[in-house]
């Protein structure tokens, strides 16, 4: 299996990124083709210590970066290591693409290049949510769609339900909505439409009402449904709350000798804390609807963030997760 890498996407690009790339090639037994400035990627391979093999690199000069228009940059920049990674996924020369790059424009790339599978009129952005018992929410649509109809929510929950079950091994998975409250009728002319399709869908979901933002870390649903404005409204306020959380509780512990003392003898249950909300260990989020695996790894990834993403990639191929999205959607 060949996972094209988008070597220059991401804050900590290229270093994290090839390195990265390195631990996946060696641990999942794939193949890695990074795609970005062939100079750069070369040094990091040679003082990694690490072989060549299986790994192969596609010289790109460009790099699209978070302030260039997305769509604009994938037609303009045609020599950019993203634009040259999602070309090698379109000419079925890799089996997926991975890039911490530009959200937009890896969406845009793999909608305009790759193409929606058919049936699908949005893709979406599954983000996996850790929760307070040790398991995880996927979140869809957490960014791609800022404007949806009930149609594309329903469509949401289906690649949802078939990603948890085939990528992810849960057998029956939860399906809730995104809401003000938890009662039938609440919220907008969106969600109420929504909630009489899912209530309503001859497909095999699990759909279990309503779900509050409140009750999102409380392992109350395995898949939260809503559109891309709502859903990266409440990613993000997650990820904040949880980093100022912690650095207020470090700050506060550090204080004085007492709290010292104290913050010393809770160490261990602090770091298992933490750990539980390690975006790195899931590594990346998928785009589905594609044609193919396309896998948004977070902006901020380190080499372990970025093995993740490529096992994700790696998952999703063998499972067949968008054969299995265009089937259930020509069965409806």
């Amino acid at each position: 299996m060949k996972i094209a890498v988008d070597a220059m996407g991401g804050d900590n690009a290229p270093e994290s990124v090839v390195k990265g790339g390195i631990l996946a090639r060696d641990e999942y037994n794939v193949s890695i083709i990074f795609s970005g400035q062939e100079d750069k990627i070369k040094k990091i391979l040679e003082n990694s210590t690490s072989d060549f093999n299986n790994i192969d690199i596609l010289n790109a000069k460009e790099v699209i970066s978070n302030e260039d228009k997305p769509v604009m940059a994938i037609r303009r920049k045609k020599d950019s290591s993203l634009v040259k990674a999602l070309n090698v996924v379109k000419n079925k020369e890799a089996d997926a693409i991975v890039s911490a790059g530009s959200t937009g424009a890896l969406l845009g790339g793999a909608t305009l290049m790759i193409g929606r599978i058919s049936g699908i009129e949005r893709p979406a952005i599954g983000a996996l949510i850790p929760n307070l018992s040790g398991g995880f929410a996927l979140l869809i649509d957490s960014g791609a769609n800022v404007d949806s109809k009930p149609e594309f929510l329903y469509d949401f929950a289906i690649m949802g339900d078939i990603y948890l079950k085939k990528v992810m091994n849960v057998v029956s998975p939860r399906t809730a909505l995104a809401n003000i409250g938890t009662e039938k009728a609440k919220g907008n002319k969106l969600t109420v439409e929504t909630y009489d399709l899912l209530e309503n869908t001859p497909l095999p979901i699990n759909f279990i009402g309503n779900i509050e933002a409140r009750d999102v870390l409380q392992d109350k649903a395995d898949i939260i449904v809503c559109d891309g404005f709502v859903g990266n409204m409440i990613l993000k306020t997650l990820e904040g709350t949880i980093s100022e959380l912690m650095k207020g509780l470090k700050h506060e512990l550090m204080s004085t000798t007492r709290t010292k003392i104290g913050g010393a003898l809770i160490k261990p249950a602090l770091s298992e804390f933490k750990s539980r909300f390690d975006y790195s260990e899931h590594g990346g989020a998928p785009i589905l609807g594609v044609k193919e695996t396309v896998i948004k790894a977070h902006g901020s990834s380190n080499s372990k963030a970025m093995k993740n993403a490529i096992r994700q990639a790696k998952i999703c191929c063998d499972s067949r997760v968008n054969d299995l999205i265009e089937e259930s959607v020509m069965r409806r």
